[in-house]
């Protein structure tokens, strides 16, 4: 009897265990975010430094979060600089400086998947 209740009870919590990947694939976005991103070289007082352009190729304005995360990081300075919500409209080119070479950028939008990009 003992182990027939232990049977039932690894089922039991298998079944549900395995449910949750499921549930999370159900609300996660579903398509890629519609963003070109090109990176441009420019000269800075250091020597070179980045530009990310990102350009809109949806037909309706886009609200993206973007977040920059340093290839080098200063004790003095935070880990992570977060850009202010900013809306693309349809066409148009959102153009995102101070990069450095090895930086990692993730952009963000609702009801897209985020788009990770690295500076060259």
């Amino acid at each position: 009897m003992k182990k027939l209740f232990l049977i039932a009870c690894c089922c039991a919590t298998i079944l549900s265990l395995s449910r949750v990947p499921a549930a999370r694939a159900a609300d996660a976005p579903s398509h890629a975010l519609p963003i070109t991103a090109t990176f441009e070289k420019v000269e800075t007082d250091g020597g070179h430094g980045y530009i990310l352009n990102l350009k809109n190729e949806s037909k309706d304005a886009l609200k993206v979060q973007v977040t920059v995360f340093p290839s080098v990081v200063f004790h003095a300075d935070t880990k992570t600089r977060k850009i202010p919500e900013h809306s693309i409209a349809a066409g148009d080119t959102w153009k995102i400086g101070d990069l450095a070479a090895g930086d990692k950028v993730s952009v963000a939008s609702d009801g897209y998947d985020k788009l990770d990009l690295v500076a060259p």
